[in-house]
């Protein structure tokens, strides 16, 4: 029997845009702005320069997260978490846009109990799926996980916990040619995913 092939053979494409993709490993951190009453976060490069700013709504009927640009001005993508699913669903949406014409990516749990970290991703494109685009395994405790391409053991990004000036901080090694936008943004739902 001829094995379906995972539409993530194609994952060194752009998913959230190409200026997110560059042909060497990009290592994040990701740090909780004490600045702000809200929970909001920062991503920053090993060089201290910010890449996002990811903001809380406060104000929202479904749980929503905003990925911005470095200045914190511009929405780069929206998530928000569907209610009333059994696996927990989340949806990505370009901008500032919920419609789904500009749905990029949705994050299910793979199953409803889980012990371990086990996300399928979808991306709009894959309708169907019978097959994930990505899937993200880890830890809940360590809150440290490993994004594969599809099906395959393709390491395509690295989440780790890193203990800084007393503080938990997020470590995110992204891989060449892979979106550093799309990973940060699955990394801020499974942080979601980690509090339920």
């Amino acid at each position: 029997m001829k094995r379906m092939q995972s539409p993530a053979a194609n994952y060194q494409s752009s998913i959230i845009g190409s200026q997110y993709r560059v042909p060497h490993c990009v290592d994040l951190s990701i740090l909780r702005n004490d600045t702000t009453l809200t929970d909001n976060f920062i991503v920053i490069d090993i060089n201290g320069k910010i890449f996002f700013n990811l903001k809380a709504s406060l104000i929202s009927l479904h749980d929503h997260r905003l990925l911005l640009d470095a200045t914190g001005k511009t929405v780069v993508v929206t998530l928000r978490r569907k209610v009333m699913t059994g696996h927990d669903r989340w949806q990505a949406f370009r901008g500032e846009s919920t419609d789904l014409k500009d749905l990029i990516f949705s994050v299910k749990r793979s199953s409803m109990f889980q012990t371990k970290i086990k996300l399928d991703v979808f991306l709009a494109s894959n309708t169907k799926e019978q097959i994930s685009d990505f899937k993200v395994k880890g830890s809940w405790l360590e809150k440290s996980c490993v994004v594969y391409a599809g099906d395959s053991h393709q390491i395509v990004a690295q989440v780790h916990k890193k203990d800084a000036f007393g503080k938990d901080n997020l470590t995110v090694r992204v891989y060449p040619n892979i979106d550093h936008a799309f990973i940060v943004a699955n990394k801020v739902i499974m942080n979601k995913n980690t509090e339920l």
